[in-house]
């Protein structure tokens, strides 16, 4: 449709980052074409196979995310400041998952640079995966899944379904990711706010 927002997808329904897109014989960046806000996507939905390009070279897919169990997706800047609180936690997720029988591995989704993605994740100790959707791509695959706010988590269980949806920091929700991998979230010597808006 003419004007519509949409994203490119191919047969497979996958979401994939054009280059440039074109109309009329006149060239418009994705940006410009990406200014229509997608809904956010609640407990319930299916995601639409996507593939970002890995800070660490390659690229992840959703089948690559939800292959071995439930995945967790963080969307985060850098110059967020809750997401600065936010990623270490999910860190520890992350480094006990891979290490026990329960899996709920943690995949950040950054929407910076590499460069700056790279410095972020050493001065925070992120390990974890970090896809990138930077403004270069129109932030493509945080639009289709509607995020507004960062951080934004979205745990994914088997096919890519959204079993749920955190906006923002709430140390509840951090604290029941904790609880299914096995793990709390939290050091026993540091406070964190109960709740913080992204």
């Amino acid at each position: 449709m003419p004007g519509q927002a949409a994203l490119e997808r191919a047969d497979t329904g996958c979401i994939r980052v054009p280059e440039r897109c074109h109309s009329a014989g006149t060239s418009y960046n994705l940006p410009m074409r990406l200014l229509k806000q997608h809904k956010l996507l609640e407990p319930g939905a299916r995601v639409a196979n996507f593939h970002l390009p890995l800070l660490d070279g390659g690229e992840a897919s959703l089948p690559d995310i939800v292959a071995h169990g439930s995945a967790l997706l963080a969307f985060f800047k850098i110059s967020c400041p809750v997401c600065q609180l936010t990623l270490p936690h999910l860190q520890r997720i992350h480094s006990h998952s891979k290490l026990s029988s329960s899996k709920l591995l943690v995949y950040g989704v950054s929407q910076n640079s590499a460069a700056d993605t790279r410095d972020f994740n050493h001065r925070f100790g992120v390990t974890f995966p970090t896809m990138i959707d930077s403004s270069k791509a129109g932030y493509l695959v945080s639009n289709a899944f509607g995020i507004s706010h960062v951080p934004t988590l979205f745990l994914l269980g088997p096919g890519g379904v959204v079993e749920r949806v955190t906006e923002g920091w709430l140390k509840a929700e951090i604290r029941k990711l904790g609880e299914l991998a096995g793990v709390d979230p939290f050091q026993p010597d540091v406070s964190v706010p109960e709740s913080k808006a992204g």
